[in-house]
């Protein structure tokens, strides 16, 4: 899996594979992006401010996106729980989607996995990935767990009123690693 950032040429590929994972969602009746989330002004401003990428399979098909948010995000602000990393150098995946044209095959643990070890190759400085799902959403919690995430929280109403999400953290092997001081 290689992971490509994405520019505004990119625009219609993301929301057209944000569009397919929100209908693959329905199918499921799990109520997340059922409304004006994500939008295009968001999928713009995630390009424009370099956290947008398109993933691709080893054969360069683009087969899903996803957006890689650096600290802080508000969006944990009103979060109820308590963190495994309590300082900012963490990263956040947040609107993540595997084109159903491309289901089972993998791709979202591949992606996944390009992640982490992206982040645990090139930055040290990040101590953490953060991510949050739907409490109706499955799949999601069930990747997110096989990917050694913690759960550590819940959010309540962020992207809309009545919704309730899990909060999820896991460390980096930067993190990890460091010296503790005695």
């Amino acid at each position: 899996m290689k992971l490509t950032k994405a520019t505004l040429a990119d625009l219609d590929t993301i929301l057209a594979i944000l569009s397919d994972g929100r209908d693959q969602l329905a199918e499921k009746g799990v109520d997340q992006w059922q409304g004006d989330y994500p939008s295009t002004d968001q999928i713009t401003y995630d390009i424009n401010h370099g956290f947008a990428y398109l993933a691709n399979s080893d054969d360069n098909e683009t087969v899903g996106a996803i957006a890689i948010v650096t600290a802080p995000d508000h969006s944990y602000d009103t979060m109820t729980g308590d963190w495994l990393n309590h300082n900012d150098n963490y990263l956040v995946i947040h609107r993540v989607a595997i084109h159903s044209n491309h289901g089972g095959k993998g791709y979202a643990t591949q992606l996944f996995e390009s992640v982490i070890s992206h982040v645990e190759e090139n930055h040290p400085e990040i101590d953490s990935l953060r991510i949050d799902t739907h409490a109706d959403n499955q799949a999601m919690q069930h990747l997110i767990n096989k990917m050694a995430f913690t759960k550590v929280g819940e959010i309540y109403g962020v992207y809309h009123k009545n919704d309730i999400s899990y909060v999820y953290e896991r460390l980096t092997s930067n993190q990890s690693s460091m010296p503790h001081a005695s």
